[in-house]
């Protein structure tokens, strides 16, 4: 953990809510990179465009 449970009430929450949309950002942008780079390879195999 990156130690949000030292933080007060308040600052603990906000803490968890930016870790967590900075999680779901970075999954979003990965998630995004790989579905661009996997479809052409995926499409390929399977005999599509």
């Amino acid at each position: 953990m990156i130690g949000l449970e030292t933080l007060g009430g308040s600052a603990q929450a906000v803490g968890t809510i930016g870790v967590v949309l900075a999680e779901a950002i970075t999954l979003y942008v990965g998630y995004g990179t790989v579905t661009r780079i996997a479809s052409p390879v995926v499409l390929k195999l399977l005999g599509g465009e």
